[in-house]
This record gives structure tokens, C-alpha cells and sequence, in this order.
């Protein structure tokens, strides 16, 4: 699925303007501040109903003040040559949203990977960040993996309730849920590690292909609960019941294990320079997209939030190039003079100039 056409209405500092994009490489250009950001920020909240930027509320969103204030979007896809419309309206009692002009509850079918500079720093140095990226890119490749993790989030904010109180009295309960989160732990554990079997072969390529330099790269789920059985995971937990008890919550499983990111075989984290994690980030990032493809047979839609600061001008051309000889669609920011220069050289890049919140 590839974004047509865009449009939204009170949306932060961005003026109503019916916004094209063509099916490949699309450039957002203009000075900081003038709105590139949100444009990216308003298709992320259609697709998936909430902000990339931490903490983002309602009356952050939107752009006026009012005695009925709302903000509208309207927006045209291409489906496998179908047009499919979606268009949706946000207050602060909620939000309403229409497929080709039916009332749905249901998120529109796209899927967005959102490439953010900043992030590269967050990966490489906050294990719960690492955490969320994996859950989240592996649950849009998998609704089973979606379906486990909740039950085992659910059944994990249930234990911690019951360890908060009285816990001789729940010691039976404790023992059925310990039993469940045994379970899904197994099959979490599993899925994490077929889903990294399978991204590190696109990540050598990925990082080859982009930046012109051979390394090995490859990812690790760091677990405590590698060849466990489900009764041996069960096992584990109750040796720790004790101590979970004291101190009131879960002390440790499957929602504490960690990824490691090796670069030629070297923890990433803590031997790379800044430049390589930064570099090893971005390499995974297209990997995932890549293995994506893999997967649907289909590309998701990438968003670029201005990453020229995070490379250097050769990479840039690098870069560029790569993202000429894919054939997903491209949202890619920028306001440094350098790299908009060499965004405006890629042949049938559509081209869009953002000024104080205003297309043109």
C-alpha cells in the first residue's frame, strides 16, 4: 500500500493543503521548524492513531484552540492498483475514522517504519528501548507473536498486582499464572530467536549495500531462557518467589531480556564508535524492511526524519543510492543545504517545498 495523496485540518502548524506523493522517493524540504516533521508525524497518527513523539496528547496535536476544536485527515492509498480512501476526525472525546466512506473501528492496513536519527543513541545505550523496538517491528511481521506477548504482558501486570498484596492468600493463583507465563515465555523466546535468524542475513547486505564497507553484523537475543522447556522456565520462576514476594513484583523474565548488536563480532554497545552504532542502527532498520518484503511480498512505507546529521556526505550519496534502487515508497526529510543538494539529484524524486506550515 503507497500514500496518494494527503490532507489534514488543524493538525499541529500545518495548513490544509492537499499534499502528492508519488510511489517511490518523495523529499521533504524546508528550513527547520516550518512543519517537515509533521507531515510525517500526521501519517503516522492516520495509520497507526498515535504520535512517534513520546508523550503526545491530544491538545499537543492539535493546531487552534476552539469551542469545538477537532482535527481532520483525509488521505488517498493505493492498494494493489485499488484506490482505497481513509479519512478520520480527533477531539478530545476521542476519535472516529471511515474506509472508502464506511464508519470503521479498524486501523487502516498500511504499515509505516518510522527512521528517526535520535534513535541510534536510544538503541544502542537503553536496554528497555532495544526491548519495544524488537516487540514492536517483530509484532507487525507476526500476529502470533502480537497475540503471546499481550497475553503474557496481561498475565505479568496480574502476577505484580497479586505480589503487591497479601501473598499468602494468593499463593494458588500465583502458581496457575506462573504456570501460563511459563508458556508463553517459551514461545516468546522462540519466535524472538526465529525472527532474528532470519533479519541477520539482510543486515550483512544491508550494510554492505549502503555503505560500501564488509563487516560482519549480527544480533543476539540475550535470554536466560535459551533451551529451557516451558516446565524448566516454570521451574526458575518458582525458585524466585520468594524473593519476588519481598520486593513486591517480577523480578525477572522474557520482558527483561536484552539484544545484542555485534559488529565483527564485538558488542556494538560498548566497542563501536558512535559512528558505527549509528551506521549498525540504520543497517538494521533496512534490513527489517527488507525482511519485510521477505515476508508479505509487499514493501512498508518509510519515513526519514532528516538523518544528515548522522552521516557523513560521502554516506549521503550512499544513502541516496540505495534508495534509489528500492522500490519502497520514501518520506525523507531534510534541511541541511548539503543533503537536500544531493536529495534533488535523484531522477523522478517528487520534490516537496514546506514553508511556515504551507506546500508549495
Amino acid at each position: 500500500m503507497k500514500l496518494v495523496k494527503l490532507q489534514v485540518t488543524n493538525f499541529r502548524n500545518l495548513e490544509p493543503d492537499i499534499i502528492s506523493f508519488n510511489g517511490n522517493i518523495n523529499c521533504i524540504l524546508g528550513e527547520n521548524g516550518n512543519g517537515k516533521t509533521n507531515i510525517l508525524e500526521a501519517l503516522h497518527v492516520l495509520v497507526t492513531r498515535k504520535s512517534f513523539r513520546k508523550n503526545t496528547t491530544f491538545p499537543q496535536l492539535l493546531s487552534i484552540d476552539g469551542d469545538n476544536p477537532e482535527i481532520l485527515f483525509s488521505s488517498l492509498f493505493l492498494d494493489d492498483g485499488d484506490n482505497v480512501t481513509f479519512s478520520g476526525k480527533m477531539n478530545p472525546q476521542g476519535s472516529t475514522w471511515a474506509l472508502n466512506g464506511k464508519n470503521t473501528k479498524k486501523k487502516l492496513d498500511a504499515k509505516l517504519v518510522f527512521i528517526n536519527p535520535f534513535d541510534s543513541y536510544s538503541f544502542s545505550n537503553i536496554p528497555s528501548f532495544r526491548r519495544k523496538w524488537f516487540d514492536d517491528h517483530l509484532s507487525m511481521l507476526s500476529r502470533d507473536y502480537k497475540k503471546v506477548l499481550n497475553q503474557y504482558n496481561s498475565a505479568l501486570k496480574f502476577r505484580n498486582i497479586l505480589l503487591s498484596k497479601k501473598p499468602s492468600q494468593f499463593r494458588e493463583q500465583l502458581n496457575v499464572i506462573d504456570r501460563q507465563m511459563a508458556d508463553y515465555a517459551y514461545e516468546l523466546v522462540a519466535m524472538r530467536n526465529q525472527f532474528v535468524t532470519e533479519l541477520i542475513p539482510f543486515c550483512e547486505n544491508t550494510y554492505r549495500d549502503i555503505f560500501s564497507e564488509d563487516h560482519s553484523l549480527k544480533i543476539e537475543v540475550d535470554s536466560r531462557f535459551h533451551g529451557f522447556s516451558p516446565e524448566m522456565i516454570f521451574d526458575y520462576m518458582q525458585q524466585r518467589l520468594e524473593k519476588d514476594l519481598i520486593v513486591g513484583h517480577t523480578t525477572y523474565q522474557v520482558h527483561k531480556d536484552d539484544y545484542v548488536l555485534l559488529f565483527d563480532g564485538m558488542n556494538a554497545y560498548e566497542f563501536c564508535s558512535l559512528g558505527q552504532q549509528k551506521m549498525s542502527y540504520l543497517s538494521l532498520l533496512f534490513a527489517y524492511i527488507e525482511l519485510f518484503r521477505y515476508n508479505f511480498n509487499t514493501y512498508p512505507i518509510v519515513l526519514i526524519d532528516d538523518v544528515s546529521g548522522e552521516l557523513d556526505k560521502a554516506r549521503w550519496g550512499r544513502l541516496v543510492k540505495f534508495l534509489e534502487q528500492r522500490e519502497f515508497q520514501v518520506l525523507i526529510t531534510t534541511a541541511n543545504e548539503k543533503f537536500k543538494e544531493e536529495l534533488e539529484k535523484i531522477n523522478g524524486a517528487n520534490k516537496i517545498y514546506i514553508s511556515n506550515g504551507s506546500v508549495n
